[in-house]
């Protein structure tokens, strides 16, 4: 996916759900969803270029091309892909701890609300 701007983008989610590790240029919602494979720590589920550049772009699709030939990685590769959560209910906890976060910040008294801001004035 060599989007010059990408500001969010589903068909890298649906290529990690699928087990079709994405070679996209880092670039937004792609950068926050793709992380490149390392096969050292078997980390990572698909494949990163920076640059809005074509000779980048085919380094990645030979980097994947290289993995590709390596059963054992790219079966890693591909479980680390299927097993992300892109779902609501994992941005919906994530926004609870915040929110609780934030409560528990004010009835400490370590943040300022609104209210005593202008008591202040």
């Amino acid at each position: 996916m060599p989007s010059r701007y990408e500001p969010c983008g589903l068909n890298q989610m649906y290529s990690l759900r699928y087990g079709t590790p994405p070679v996209v240029r880092a670039v937004g919602g792609l950068a926050d969803t793709v992380e490149e494979f390392d096969p050292l720590t078997r980390g990572g589920n698909g494949f990163l270029f920076q640059r809005f550049d074509a000779a980048e772009m085919v380094a990645a699709l030979r980097h994947g091309l290289a993995l590709y030939r390596q059963p054992e990685q790219w079966r890693i590769l591909q479980r680390n892909g299927m097993a992300c959560d892109f779902s609501w209910r994992r941005s919906a906890d994530g926004y609870d701890a915040l929110y609780a976060e934030a409560r528990e910040r004010v009835a400490s008294g370590r943040t300022s609300t609104l209210e005593t801001v202008r008591q202040r004035i």
